[in-house]
Parts: C-alpha cells; structure tokens; sequence
C-alpha cells in the first residue's frame, strides 16, 4: 500500500444541504439550457383563480411540468386543451419545496401555428376577395325543415352529438348522413364529395321516393389546427357556396374560427349547437299549436256570445204582434203631430217673413211719396214763377182782340181796331189810334 493510498489521504465527499443542492440543480439548468423551447402535447391544463395556469407537456419518452403565471397567460390568443400539441418557451427551474423539475412558461402556441395560421389568413383573403364571404349571398335559415343533411365522419363524436340532439328536438324530421373524412391530406375532397351528394337531392325536392332536404350540417368535433386544417381548405370552401340550401357550420369549439365557418350560411359554436339551430323542439311547436287552439276556441266562444245577444235584442224588438201594432200607431200619431206643429211654425215663419216684407214696403213707399211731394213742391214753385199773372204783377199786360187772339206785333192791329188790354187786375177796352212798327 502506497503512501497515497492511505485512508488518511482519501477525501470524504461534500454533503448537501437538500435546497444548497436544489439551488445548485437551478444554476446549472440556467447557465446550461435557458431560454429553451419544448414540443410536447398538453396534459393535466388547469387554470388557478389567480389567473396562473398550470399543466405538463409529454411525448413518447417523457414528461416536464410546467407553469404559467398570469401575465404571460394573459397574452395567448387560444384556450389550450388537453392532448393539444403545442410548443412552449421559458426557463427551466427547481421548485425546491418539491424539489421538482418544472418549466416556467412565457410563451405558449400551437405546434405548426406560424405557417399554418399564414397560410390561412392567405386563403383567407383571396376567397374574401372574390366575395365567397359576402353577407348578401347568405339565407335564412328554414323554421321547420323538411328533411336535414349532415357531412361529418361516421366515426366522430360530433355525429353522435348531432344525432342525439335531433332526435331529443325533432325525432319527426329525417336525417340523412353523407359520411366523409375530417382529417388529414384526403379530407377537403372527401367532405367536397359529400356535399355535392346531398346538393342533388338537394335540387331534387318533391320527387317520390326522394327525401326533401332543406339544410345542411356540416361539423366536427375539437382539435388542433392541424386537426381542422381540411376545413380551411379552398375546395371545401368553394363547395360549401355552391350549396342550393342554407349550409351551418359547426367545426371545433366555440374559439375555433375556419374557413369553412366564414362560407357557410351560418356558423354554429359546436356541432351540438348547429343542430339546435335547425331543430326548434317539437315541444315548442306542440306548445304553439295548443295555444292557436285555445285562441280559435275563445274566438268562437266570443263570436257565439255576440251572436246570441244579437238575438235576444231582435227578439225584444219584435215583441208580440199586438204590441207592436200599437207601437207603431204610437209612431205614427208622434210623427202626425210633429208634422202639425211643424207646419204652423213653417206657416208662422212664414207670416213673420211676410209681416216683414208689408212694414218693409210701407215704409218704401212713404219715403217714395215725401220724396214725389217735395218734387212736386219744387215744380210747383217753379210753375209759379212762371205764370203770366207774376208777368202782370210786375206792370206788363196781355193784348188781344175781342175774340181773344194774342195781338204779338203791331202789323195785326190796324187803325181803328177795338183791343182788349188784360192788367194784373181787371182789363182795358182800347182802339188803335197810330201803330208803330220797330
């Protein structure tokens, strides 16, 4: 044994304090990973009522817990869910009162986002540029329909969703499946497929044997958006807007936004709420004709009544034939004398109007006749002025012969001719002695 090799020479290894050595653990993680990015599938997702979210990531091989606090949770743009694929960045650590592994997240999105979630706002924008989106082009929904297709995967548990909702709601109204693929490279074609099958019997109503369908289902159940990816696809989208009836759609949950949702007629949160919407439930209908009933039935009741007090008034109007005779010889003598009374007053009226008119007239005329008198006055007076006895009056006299002929010149009077000279009072016997002619 060689001097070196002596026990008094061999070191004692260093005993760790368990949170020294955690802390230990934690410097050597930082300084010789961090940051790090993680691919990995969520599991165990909760969310703390202080808003920090706790979960782990796995894969085939292995598993690393993870937290969250609240600012950076803050920030996602999803809900993720459990057995989504997602990467993760952040800092891996110790929690030393555990004395476990975990991986403080700062950033969380799903595995292939980036170029996928590009890709879609590409489709995006071309199909809404060419007016696939257009709010113009999109129906109402029918009240009652006749008949319900539905595209979706026969082995989906949105089938058994839909399923079960139409038959609680309208188990009266026929269902029809078209069955397709929902994932992966061949699904756009197979659900374009579909829906041209169920667009023929669509254009086919009324024929016999055919079933009358007057809306589509189209729907599928959560996933990643690698999951959904054939529903952002532009055959799907097209094919959609080709649809002769209104089309739902009901793809992912309620935070899940496709393509497909934006060519649709209407979009539905989940594929049990798309079936909701076309299924008022019969209940409701069964309730609605109760009601119409009970309101035809108070109407009649209404209409009865009024109709039978119609008869009673005509009955008490009618009356016995007696009576009624008397009641008309009663109108009749009424009538007669409001006749009477109203033709004296008519006459008395009339008597008033005509006193009216003579005390009118009378006073006409005497105003007339003072007006005829003072004229006649005036004229007298005029005549008077006039007379050949005021020419008398004022020294002049009125020659004539004895037989009364008016002697105006000298030339009818010859010598010798007796005259008469008539004076303002008495008259003058005269003989021409000389005339003179001026």
């Amino acid at each position: 044994m060689s001097h070196f090799e002596s026990p008094a020479f061999v070191s004692k290894p260093r005993v760790w304090d368990v949170g020294t050595l955690c802390r230990a653990i934690a410097d050597t993680l930082e300084a010789r990973f961090n940051p790090v990015t993680v691919r990995g599938e969520i599991t165990g997702f909760s969310r703390a009522g202080s808003g920090h979210c706790y979960f782990s990531i796995k894969d085939a091989n292995g598993q690393l817990r993870c937290a969250m606090f609240r600012r950076a949770a803050m920030a996602m743009d999803f809900t993720p869910r459990d057995g989504e694929l997602v990467e993760v960045r952040g800092k891996l650590g110790v929690y030393e009162q555990r004395g476990d592994l975990q991986l403080i997240v700062d950033s969380l999105q799903r595995a292939g986002q980036g170029a996928l979630f590009e890709q879609f706002l590409r489709v995006k924008a071309q199909l809404e540029a060419e007016g696939l989106f257009d709010a113009a082009r999109k129906r109402t929904l029918p009240i009652m329909p006749r008949g319900i297709g539905v595209v979706t995967s026969l082995g989906a548990a949105a089938l058994h969703d839909v399923a079960t909702a139409l038959r609680r709601r309208v188990p009266h109204i026929p269902v029809l499946i078209a069955p397709a693929l929902v994932q992966g490279a061949e699904a756009p074609s197979a659900i374009a497929q579909a829906l041209q099958q169920l667009y023929a019997l669509a254009a086919c109503k009324g024929e016999p044997g055919v079933p009358d369908i007057d809306v589509i289902l189209l729907v599928r159940g959560g996933g990643s958006i690698e999951d959904l990816w054939a529903f952002n696809d532009e055959q799907v989208a097209r094919a959609i807007v080709q649809s002769p009836v209104p089309v739902i759609s009901g793809v992912g949950h309620e935070t899940d936004f496709t393509i497909a949702d934006f060519c649709a007629d209407l979009r539905a949160p989940t594929p049990t709420a798309a079936a909701e919407l076309v299924a008022q439930p019969r209940q409701a209908w069964l309730d609605g004709l109760a009601l119409m009933e009970q309101r035809v039935h108070n109407a009649v009741l209404r209409q009865v009544d009024r109709q039978g007090q119609r008869l009673d008034a005509a009955a008490n109007r009618l009356g016995r034939p007696s009576q009624q005779m008397a009641q008309q010889h009663l109108r009749l003598a009424q009538l007669g004398q409001r006749a009477r009374h109203g033709a004296h007053l008519k006459m008395q009226q009339q008597a008033h109007i005509y006193q009216g008119l003579e005390a009118n007239l009378a006073q006409k005329t005497a105003r007339r006749l003072e007006v005829q008198r003072h004229h006649l006055q005036q004229l007298g007076i005029g005549l008077e002025l006039l007379s050949p006895q005021r020419v008398l009056e004022r020294g002049y006299s009125v020659l004539t012969t004895q037989a009364g002929q008016v002697i105006t010149s000298a030339q009818q009077a010859p010598v010798g001719m007796p005259l008469k000279a008539v004076l303002a009072e008495g008259s003058l016997d005269v003989t021409v002695t000389q005339p003179k002619l001026l």
